[in-house]
């Protein structure tokens, strides 16, 4: 499973698993996860990538906006057979 690791706030390195992605509208979106560990319930998030076309890199951040989510978490439960609550 592919990896992508994000520096925190305190400069520390966190680790998420790619599980699934997708492309809405022309904007990319992550499904990811931390890593199983056991004793320790995974934690999901959607990432949008908000960069801007030509950027040699891409920048993603935590989808926080309600109705945006929600569509985003359908598409990937439909398409990606997920089930996310």
């Amino acid at each position: 499973m592919e990896k992508l690791t994000f520096e925190g706030e305190n400069g520390e390195s966190i680790e998420f698993e790619i599980i699934a992605d997708t492309r809405i509208s022309g904007v990319d979106y992550l499904l990811v996860a931390t890593p199983e560990k056991e004793g320790e319930e995974q934690e999901a998030l959607i990432l949008k990538d908000i960069s801007k076309p030509g950027d040699p890199e891409s920048d993603y951040v935590i989808l926080d906006d309600p109705t945006e989510l929600d569509a985003v978490a359908k598409v990937f439960e439909e398409d990606a057979d997920i089930e996310l609550s």
